[in-house]
């Protein structure tokens, strides 16, 4: 079994809808954390569609792998784990 490629899924009101200036940082909705990138999309999409009323309200995907293996080649951080 492959090592999981974890990622972040969150969000919260930004300044300008283009860009990830959160507004306040100690309310931001934290979704979860994924074992692969199908996962937090699909968590991602979820969250980003609750809200879509909401016009700057944005949802972003961390990969949090690629933070805590910067080193790792680039291949590792590209596969995605679709199971």
């Amino acid at each position: 079994m492959d090592k999981p490629l974890l990622h972040l899924v969150f969000g919260g009101e930004v300044t300008d809808p283009q860009g990830t200036d959160f507004v306040d940082i100690d309310n931001l909705e934290v979704v979860g954390f994924f074992p692969n990138h199908q996962a937090a999309l699909q968590a991602w999409r979820g969250a980003s569609q609750a809200h879509v009323d909401e016009a700057n309200t944005k949802f972003v995907i961390v990969h949090l792998h690629r933070l805590l293996d910067p080193d790792h080649p680039q291949e590792f951080h590209e596969r995605r784990n679709e199971s």
